[in-house]
Order: structure tokens, then sequence, then C-alpha cells
């Protein structure tokens, strides 16, 4: 048995903010995938996975039994499923903020799930709604809490837009330029995060009036505008913002970027040569940069490791 392959995503924009209230700009990422496997012979990377998806099986039954249940599954298949040595053979970095739980939430509610909603149907906005609020009850067995948006993305594999909590839609991006020299790039921190931990320490945060002041007037303003301007293609305006986005970050942000990280941070800002923001909870995994000349971006990180996964 194989399952199909779901992909893991970049939240463009949007972490933390979307907690509360901001835009969002999710989109799928085809580099990294997963797909369900079934196999006799288990690695010891396969049995981890196996083991988990025993607890994750154990989770959604516990789930379905609630009182008007959000979903009901085939839990008979997929406990037998995972006793014949299921498993979820991804190349998706796990704790690196790409979305690996996104992809296999998306895996076991497309093979398992009662009723399930698919992407071939209308995807009216009440049915949207439905798979993300499905998908965080699901995703929580991860992270504590979810969004349900990691697992949406891998699923429908499109860009979705998220206007709030309650209106998010597919959308279209501008297309990539080959020979563009401006880019969107994933920088390595060489360390994976947690995802848990980081949020703890953001609700914390949010219960100090200067923090969410700071965050409804500076974070979700700029995070707004940063969705607004890449969506339009205004690279001119989106830079602008991009810099003042990572700015904030770097001041008020500080736990979620690595000691040894804050120059290199601070450097993009005062060169202009790239902008670095967090890409998922942050702590560690992946960071996002945005260039408008990629050379000038490698030559300034040298010896770090890069991505391009979008060019204009």
């Amino acid at each position: 048995m194989k399952g199909p392959l779901f992909y893991s995503k970049i939240l463009l924009f949007g972490e933390y903010g979307i907690i509360k209230d901001s835009k969002g700009l999710s989109i799928p990422y085809n580099f990294y995938k997963g797909a369900l496997k079934l196999s006799e012979d288990l690695t010891p990377e396969a049995e981890k996975s196996n083991d988990s998806l025993r607890r994750f099986a154990e989770y959604l039954d516990q789930l379905q039994e609630e009182e008007n249940p959000i979903v009901s599954f085939d839990i008979e298949q997929l406990k037998e499923d995972v006793a014949k040595g299921m498993y979820f053979d991804s190349s998706i970095p796990m704790g690196y903020g790409v979305g690996s739980s996104g992809a296999l939430v998306a895996a076991i509610y497309d093979k398992y799930a009662h009723d399930k909603i698919t992407v071939l149907e209308n995807l009216t906005r009440e049915k949207l709604l439905k798979l993300k609020h499905i998908f965080g009850a699901m995703e929580s067995f991860f992270h504590g809490k979810s969004s349900g948006l990691d697992p949406l993305n891998s699923y429908l594999s499109l860009p979705i837009l998220i206007n709030s909590k309650d209106n998010i839609q597919p959308t279209g991006i501008p297309s990539q330029t080959t020979d563009g020299k401006g880019a969107v790039f994933l920088l390595d921190s060489g360390t994976t995060g947690e995802t848990a931990p980081m949020i703890q320490i953001f609700m914390e945060s949010m219960k100090q009036e200067g923090f969410r002041k700071m965050l409804k007037d500076q974070f979700i303003k700029h995070t707004d505008a940063c969705v607004e301007d890449f969506l339009k293609g205004d690279v001119k305006s989106l830079f602008g913002n991009l810099k003042q986005l990572s700015n904030t970050v770097f001041t008020n942000f500080k736990p979620m970027i690595p000691a040894e990280f804050h120059k290199l941070w601070k450097h993009g800002i005062d060169t202009n040569d790239y902008y670095l923001k967090l890409c998922g909870s942050g702590g560690g995994g992946y960071f996002l940069g945005f260039t408008q000349d990629i050379d000038k971006a490698r030559k300034a990180l040298e010896g770090y490791k890069l991505e391009v996964v979008y060019n204009f």
C-alpha cells in the first residue's frame, strides 16, 4: 500500500498574527512531501512513525467519541493498518516550520475519514472552515493547539489567503519569473524548533498590554500590508513593509530567534541585502528570507544553507 502524496507548506505571512486575526498567506511547497506506506520490515525511523500513528489513532478514537463529534473515522481499519506496520514516509523535516504534522493529518483524513469533504467538490467558505476546524482538532494532538491551516494547505495543495479566522479562501499568487533576481528563500538554522514552548512564550507575552498594542499597531499592520503587496505584485511597497516587519520581530520576538542569528538578522535590516522573518513558530528550524537580489543575499549569508522557494 502506498497512499497519495501530501506536500509541505510555507506560511509566507501570518505566523502568530493569525492567532489574533491578522491576514495570512500560506503556499504549498512541493519540494518536501510524505505518504502513508505499509511495511512489515520497519526501519528505526519508520518504527518511530508507526508508534506515533498508534498514539494518534487512540487520540482520534477519543475525538470521535465526544458529544456531537465534528468528524468520524474508520478507526478499526486505521488501527488494523497501524498494527500491520503503516507509517508516514516523509521527507518533510520535523520541527522546521514547514508542516510535517500537517501533511500527516491530511493523509489520515484523506484515507480514513467518513463523509470527507473532497478537493474536487465546490469548496464553499463553509466547507473550508469546516475542514480547517476538523484539521485543527486533529493536529492539536501534535502541538497542543493548532489553527488547522497546515493540514488544510497540504490537503488542498493550493495557496490559501487568510482574511480573518472565519474568512479563508483559495487564492492565486503572482507567477514566478525564472530569471528574476528577487527571491523568497528558506534559511536553515541548523537546529529544530519546538512549537508548543514558543506558543507558550507568545501567550505569556500577550498578557502584557504593551505587547498586545505592538502586535496590533505594528506586527499585524505590517503583516496585512505584506500580504496585500505580495498578492498585487507590488515589490517596492512589499520590501518597505518587510523591513518594518523584520524589525518588529527582531525587537519583540527575541526568544523565537536563536541568539546566534541575532547579528545576521540585524545585518539584513541594516544593509537591505535581505530581510528575515519567522517561518512557523521560530525557535529553530527554518527562517524565511526575502531579497531583491538573491546573489547579494547568498554572498551576505555565505556558509549558511539557503533554499529558494519562489522567484520574482
